[in-house]
């Protein structure tokens, strides 16, 4: 009799901790489900490809071209899309913020999904904001065919995204190279700050719009470093 209350209590023992694993990890992936937004059109998309010369994109005016083709493709034309890509000032030309040209938001991605509400929520200009941080990661920042691009623990790995950017949006100011000659080079040389889509990183900050400098500004070199020479497009304004 003992030895089968024994084995009973054993049997329940062993039902009560497979139940309790089983919701662990239930309650583990609900964790990885981003919250509900408020759902809208496509105002935000990753390029599913760069214009396949490295980082010469024919300047902010190439890529922001290249943005409203994908978009057009996409269905979604009816908006003046912008490149998130900041420029160095050169001679009398100012630099430009990446932050400055791609409207006031909110961004949703190509299944309608809110990845910021407005500028402050995008680069977490406020104490609240910063906190609470974007929703852009590798599940949301969705090609423009509602793709998801690859990023550190895939293959190829492709989450080097071209912004010439600072973490606030802005350009840098330090003199150095961060830009590719504001996207006009496809050089073995030069550098193009990058951020990391899906906020994974062995060795630096996992920014999604500044991680670190490329290794140069081929197409070779992007692939390199773990790119292949895509960049963010918003939706600036209807049209």
């Amino acid at each position: 009799m003992t030895k089968t209350l024994n084995r009973a209590s054993i049997v329940i023992a062993l039902l009560s901790a497979s139940s309790l694993c089983a919701q662990s990890a239930l309650a583990q992936e609900a964790a990885k489900i981003p919250p509900a937004t408020p759902k809208g059109p496509m105002t935000f998309f990753l390029t599913s490809a760069g214009p396949g010369n490295g980082a010469d994109l024919g300047g902010l005016v190439g890529a922001d071209a290249h943005c409203q083709k994908l978009a057009e493709a996409a269905g979604a034309g009816n908006h003046a899309w912008r490149a998130y890509l900041s420029t160095s000032a050169q001679g009398t030309t100012d630099a430009v913020n990446a932050r400055d040209r791609i409207g006031a938001g909110p961004w949703h991605n190509q299944v309608g999904f809110r990845v910021a509400r407005d500028l402050s929520h995008l680069h977490g200009d406020t104490v609240t904001d910063g906190r609470d941080g974007n929703l852009i990661n590798q599940a949301t920042a969705l090609t423009e065919k509602g793709e998801m691009v690859p990023g550190e623990l895939n293959k190829p790995n492709q989450h080097d995204i071209l912004t010439g950017s600072k973490t606030d949006g802005t350009a840098f100011g330090d003199g150095l190279e961060h830009t590719c000659k504001n996207w006009t080079s496809s050089a073995a040389d030069g550098a193009a700050e990058v951020g990391h889509h899906d906020r994974q990183s062995r060795i630096t900050s996992a920014s999604w719009n500044s991680a670190h400098p490329s290794r140069g500004c081929s197409q070779a070199n992007l692939i390199s470093t773990g790119g292949a020479g895509q960049f963010y497009c918003f939706a600036a304004e209807a049209r």
